[in-house]
Formats: structure tokens, C-alpha cells, sequence
């Protein structure tokens, strides 16, 4: 998600070569382009500013608040008449044409923004509508229409359609829908990373296994978008062989691996080519929410505690989307966001770009909740002490002089 497909941008725009990995996905300390008011981060947007603009709407709307109107009508102005979204149009009050390249992954994940945020179902409904009509015939989506399908596109554009309403098995080309293009993407039980899922296919036709599809494919069998909670424990933890795998066994298969990639050290690792093995910290943190999502708490807890004491640094070079990505980890085994190893995620979101405000007290996420009755019982503590104090004074001006 993020920081998570920075990957599978970079590459789908011929820039993966000159690219670092995607665990130190940072924004570029001089954007080629004026950041616009109404977008969180700093950093070039060129290439991600819808994706991390939408994560965080959805992380702010997952911890109850309301984002401002500023950023929700920034994210709705990068849409195109046909409803689609590109990674960043700098210029959105010109019509897009065929220098502006629209991609399913944004707009996916401007769907699920702008869903959770509410109010602008015209838009919605004309991005899912745009999203149909560049289904592939396998019932797949790639990054750019008219390619191959992969594994996290589809997956993301599942998420999209259930906020939108929409049954994705209902979504169909040449009678296949998505999760019909999953199960080939599954590697099969015997084989190396038996259980995991591909990006795509390579050159040669071969499945290899890779970390990130596996988590975006799990939540795409469950079909769940960037929120889940802890769903209910599967019935096994190993792989399950099959001739056609059902979409929940693909899930099941993909958490298992997921599980066991994790058990050892509580994180993913880097797979880019020609990069040295290093921390994922994006993808683990997708991974947390794919695991909890299939009921997978125990390693979902491990990955996130290793998160928790070694993230920081890493949220804080790479801004808005990390950030959101932690949260919706967090969000999703119940931990709370505003004390991750003494710092708030939240505030730190929250303070780079437009303030959001609370809905109300319903919404208000327990860590919060907590951190406003600690508020109040200090006050009251304060209260009584002072009225204490005061009380001595008056009785001892009440005492008569010897």
C-alpha cells in the first residue's frame, strides 16, 4: 500500500533502476514541483501524492476524525472527467489528457478516501465506473490499462469496490471477475514459497514469491480494502493443496506464509533487485494488517511490537503514508496508535497537513478517550488540592488572634 507499491509504480513509470528500496520510500527533500496546500507531506508528490493523500484520509476516518475540508477537496480535484486519478496532476483545473497517465492504484485508493469520507458519491461512483471498464479479460486490473494484470492491482481495486458498495464477484469481464485471476497468481504448496503469492508472472512464466503481493492478495480473497480487524482464526496454519484454489484458500495459503515469514524476526524483508537484504517496513506493516485480517493475531502482534521498537525513524524520513500505514496496523489488533514507543502517530500525521477535527465524542479512539479522562482527573486532582489549600487559608483567617 504506499510506501508498499512505490515498487510497482516506480516500475510501471521505467524509474525502478535508478530507485532505492522501497523500506526508505522517502520523499524527496526538493520537490520538482510547489507541494499544494490541502496535501499532507512535504515531499515530491509526482509520484505518490493521491496514494499517500488517500491513506491518510482513511487512517484519520479509521481513528474517528473528521479530515479537513482542504485535504478531501485536494484528493477530489486530482480526479479526470472519465473518473480516474494519476499519481498527481499539478495542474488539476486543466482537462487531463493524454499526457496525464491515470492509473487503477491511485484511483483505487482515491475510491476508498473519498468512500470513508463521504459526501462525494458522484465521484466515486465515476471512478469505480472507470475501474470496470479497464477490468482485463481474466478479471484482473494492472497498474497502467491495457497490462498485464498483478496481483496487488487487482487486489486494490477489490478494497475499492467493497467501500464503494460493490460485490467485486459480482464485477466481471469475459464472465471472470477478480477473484477469479487470484488463485493463478498462488504459488502452489510444493514449490519455493509454496503458499505465497506473485506480483505476476516473470518473463518465463514462473510464480516467485514476493512479500508484498502476498499481503495485498490476502486482503484481496478476504476482499478487504486498507481496514480490517482481526478476523476469525483459520481452520489450519498450513498450506492448503488444491487443483483450483478457492479464493479463501489463496487467503489462507497467503497468511500461512505470511505467518511463517514473520515468526523468526517479526519482519519482512527488502526484495528489489540489486538492493541487499534490509528491514521492510511498509510491507510489514501491511502484513500486520493482512495477518490480523485472517485471523492470524499471534504473528500480526509479533510483527507489529517489532514495528513499534524499530519504525520510528523510518515513518518519520517517509512521511504521510508510513504513518497511516502504522496506524491502520495498529488499528487493526487493537493497539493504540498514540503511544507507539512513547511518540503519536496520530499527531505526527495530523501535523503534516490540515488539521482534522474530531466527529464526536462516539468516534473519539480509545487512546483519546484515555488521554482526555487523564485530562479530567487531573484537573480534578488540581481542583481539590487547591480547594484544599484554600480551605486551610480560610479557616486559619477564621481563627481568632491569641
Amino acid at each position: 500500500m504506499n510506501v508498499r507499491r512505490s515498487a510497482a509504480a516506480l516500475a510501471a513509470v521505467g524509474v525502478l533502476a535508478a530507485a532505492a528500496p522501497a523500506t526508505a520510500a522517502d520523499p524527496s527533500p526538493s520537490p520538482k514541483v510547489t507541494v499544494p496546500s490541502g496535501l499532507y507531506g512535504k515531499g515530491d508528490p509526482t509520484y505518490d501524492g493521491v496514494w499517500r493523500q488517500s491513506l491518510t484520509l482513511i487512517a484519520q476516518r479509521t481513528l474517528g476524525y473528521r479530515p479537513a475540508t482542504a485535504a478531501v477537496d485536494w484528493l477530489a480535484g486530482q480526479q479526470c472527467a472519465n473518473g480516474s486519478f494519476a499519481a498527481f496532476r499539478a495542474a488539476p483545473a486543466k482537462p487531463c489528457d493524454d499526457k496525464v497517465k491515470a492509473d487503477t492504484n491511485s484511483t483505487a485508493a482515491a475510491v476508498q478516501a473519498l468512500a470513508a469520507t463521504g459526501g462525494h458519491g458522484g465521484a466515486v461512483e465515476k471512478a469505480v465506473g472507470w475501474l470496470k471498464s479497464v477490468q482485463n479479460k481474466d478479471g484482473g486490473w494492472s497498474y497502467y490499462p491495457g497490462g498485464p494484470s498483478d496481483t496487488n492491482s487487482t487486489s486494490v481495486v477489490i478494497g475499492a469496490l467493497a467501500a464503494a458498495g460493490t460485490d467485486p464477484a459480482d464485477v466481471r469481464t469475459s464472465g471472470k471477475s477478480p477473484y477469479d485471476a487470484l488463485p493463478a497468481w498462488s504459488i502452489p504448496c510444493d514449490q519455493d514459497g509454496g503458499g505465497a503469492l506473485a506480483y505476476q508472472p516473470d518473463k518465463k512464466g514462473e510464480l516467485l514469491a514476493n512479500a508484498d503481493a502476498t499481503a495485498a492478495g490476502l486482503l484481496g480473497a478476504l476482499g478487504k480494502g486498507f481496514v480490517a480487524e482481526a478476523g476469525k482464526a483459520p481452520a489450519q496454519d498450513a498450506c492448503a493443496e488444491s487443483g483450483h484454489l478457492t479464493r479463501a484458500q489463496v487467503a489462507d495459503n497467503a497468511g500461512a506464509y505470511l505467518g511463517t515469514a514473520v515468526a523468526k524476526t517479526g519482519h519482512l524483508l527488502s526484495t528489489l533487485p540489486g538492493a541487499k537484504d534490509q528491514p521492510d517496513y511498509g510491507n510489514t506493516a501491511d502484513a500486520v494488517v493482512a495477518l490480523a485480517a485472517d485471523g492470524r493475531t499471534e504473528p500480526a502482534k509479533k510483527a507489529y511490537a517489532w514495528l513499534e521498537k524499530n519504525a520510528g525513524p523510518w515513518a518519520t524520513q517517509s512521511g504521510p503514508a508510513a504513518y497511516a500505514q502504522l496506524i491502520l496496523a495498529a488499528h487493526a489488533i487493537g493497539e493504540q496508535p498514540g503511544d507507539f514507543n512513547g511518540t503519536s502517530l496520530v499527531g505526527s500525521l495530523n501535523a503534516l497537513g490540515p488539521a482534522p477535527r474530531m466527529d464526536s465524542a462516539a468516534h473519539r479512539p480509545a487512546a483519546q478517550e484515555e488521554d482526555s479522562k487523564s485530562s479530567v482527573w487531573w484537573i480534578v486532582g488540581v481542583g481539590l488540592v487547591a480547594g484544599i489549600g484554600i480551605g486551610f487559608l480560610l479557616s486559619g483567617r477564621k481563627k481568632p488572634r491569641p
